[in-house]
């Protein structure tokens, strides 16, 4: 029964559930424990084989992390933040399905794998100017629209409006619920929740969020605290 109360307990929060909320909520002796019971739950909220996005989606990367410090790089060449590529559906003005990927480098080779691992084929793949999304335009799977910034007039997050209101919303979720405190080695589990809890938003019946999770939850493999604490 433990594991219904938390899962019910974790889809109950709509902006999210953080290990210090739910060490309180059952009384849990250590934020240890509490730590490793939403950890468990973030790699079941993946499923396996989910449908791709598709239609119109907007990609681009975003850093996660603490600031550069001094005059080390900027922007896609910064090393000291994750590097993490996004892509949105466009319906309308309203934002449909997110996906989202840590790469090492914003390269043609990484950014066209994530495509072809979370975008159908046949979609209208739309990005800026950066060089890395080349490919897409030799590509006969996609259609691909670029919008360059330089000489537009306008700044990113108005030509890739869905994508950058993604990447803030995202950011303000991590520094909300989680202060921020959420280490580059187990962030793709806190994306992974982040697009579980997005891509259901407009649903109105929490307990389908919970039978879905309840089902995942069963199917995924057990993880131990020493892989837990090995995850990269």
């Amino acid at each position: 029964m433990l594991w219904f109360h938390i899962i019910w307990w974790v889809v109950a929060q709509k902006t999210g559930a953080s290990a210090y909320n739910l060490k309180d909520f059952m009384g849990f002796g250590s934020y240890e424990t509490a730590w490793v019971w939403l950890h468990k739950l973030r790699r079941a909220m993946v499923r396996p084989n989910r449908e791709k996005l598709i239609g119109e989606i907007e990609v681009d990367e975003t850093y996660i992390g603490g600031k550069e410090i001094g005059t080390g790089k900027q922007g896609r060449g910064a090393d000291t933040k994750a590097l993490v590529v996004v892509a949105a559906e466009c319906k309308g003005k309203q934002i449909g399905r997110v996906r989202f990927k840590i790469i090492s480098e914003a390269s043609g080779k990484e950014l066209m794998a994530f495509v072809e691992d979370n975008i159908e084929t046949g979609s209208t793949i739309i990005t800026d100017g950066w060089s890395g999304y080349s490919p897409l335009s030799q590509s006969k799977k996609y259609v691909h629209t670029m919008k360059t910034i330089s000489g537009s007039g306008q700044e990113a997050h108005e030509l890739l409006p869905h994508v950058h209101m993604v990447d803030s919303l995202l950011k303000r979720w991590l520094n909300g619920t989680h202060q921020g405190k959420v280490s580059t080695k187990h962030l793709s589990y806190y994306l992974d929740e982040f697009a579980f809890r997005f891509n259901r938003k407009l649903s109105t019946y929490r307990g389908k969020l919970f039978y879905r999770l309840i089902q995942q939850a069963v199917a995924t493999p057990p993880t131990p605290l020493n892989i837990l604490n090995k995850a990269t």
